[in-house]
């Protein structure tokens, strides 16, 4: 992990000396860590977590001084249009990470594993965590599941790869769960939850995803943990908050499925969509490129040019 972490800095490093990367460079601000994570977690100031699928949108979730960026399987329905995060690969997560850790010079940075690439055996997941470290660029992996994959957990965390656990409404598990429904809800299905999360967290997890929880669990499960919880649609009392970018500033059709926790803080649809209808409407009319978009050329080169023409075209429609 740490040659892979050094290899990191050293690229972003270089990257900043070219002005590709994010202005927090120069703010003098430090990297985030697992170990800045748990001083955030001790002193209960809030966890920012916001995925990035790609390069710009990690660079600008950075520089919003996001202290975590996750590369999240959502990006197969939300970048890749595929139908749920089944479908994506871990080849495919490796490449979108790869992307974003080329602007994550400050915010600590965690890669999904996809489903496919962890649950056969402990193995096979630390296989796929050394992957999404070292190709992917990533600190850290995230899983799904809870008491059944302790060991898994435990197997990548004792090889120096920190992981983020994810308990309650598991994505890449919908099918099984009946589709996209609020866990915890029923007596059995918190003391179900609360087990999880504390397996995870006695694997070595050093952190943890509740996803649609009703709050009043997610607080009594946070407060019985000694990690912090990264609540999405779990309300306002877990140690943070994640959602997706995409979601998040509206970068969907208006008509687009959108769950009950999202909240909207832009409109980029609108806006993009604006945008590109004027640069189609100004290109049909010639307004686009103006004068100002041209580069300045030399009459005489033109005019050279143009003889040329000439003397080539002349004799040519004589013969015809």
């Amino acid at each position: 992990m740490f040659t892979a972490t050094a290899a990191r800095s050293k690229g972003n490093l270089l990257d900043a000396q070219f002005g590709l990367s994010t202005g927090q460079i120069h703010k003098g601000l430090k990297p985030v860590t697992v170990h800045s994570l748990q001083k955030q977690y001790a002193d209960k100031v809030p966890i920012t977590m916001l995925t990035a699928h790609n390069y710009p949108s990690a660079l600008i979730a950075q520089e919003a001084g996001v202290d975590i960026i996750l590369v999240g399987d959502s990006l197969a329905m939300v970048s890749l249009g595929m139908a749920d995060t089944s479908e994506v690969t871990l080849d495919e997560m490796v490449v979108h990470a790869r992307a974003v850790a080329r602007a994550a010079a400050r915010s600590f940075t965690i890669g999904d594993l996809p489903m496919g690439s962890y649950e056969i055996s402990p193995k096979q997941a630390l296989a796929s965590a050394i992957r999404m470290v070292k190709e992917g660029r990533m600190q850290a992996v995230k899983l799904e599941g809870g008491q059944e994959m302790a060991e898994t957990i435990h197997k990548i965390t004792s090889s120096g790869i920190p992981v983020c656990g994810h308990v309650g409404l598991t994505p890449q598990r919908q099918h099984a769960l009946g589709g996209f429904k609020v866990q915890g809800n029923t007596v059995g299905k918190a003391l179900s939850l609360l087990r999880d999360a504390q397996a995870v967290q006695d694997a070595g997890a050093f952190c943890i995803v509740l996803e649609c929880v009703p709050q009043d669990i997610a607080e009594v499960v946070t407060q019985a943990l000694k990690v912090p919880t990264i609540g999405i649609g779990a309300g306002n009392k877990t140690s943070g908050q994640v959602l997706v970018q995409i979601d998040m500033l509206g970068t969907r059709p208006p008509d687009a499925f959108m769950p009950k926790f999202v909240k909207k803080y832009g409109d980029e649809w609108t806006s993009s969509l604006n945008g590109i209808k004027q640069y189609k409407e100004e290109v049909t009319s010639r307004a686009y490129p103006a004068p100002e978009h041209n580069y300045k050329s030399d009459p005489k080169v033109t005019e050279a040019l143009k003889a040329h023409i000439r003397e080539f075209m002349e004799p040519n429609q004589a013969e015809s």
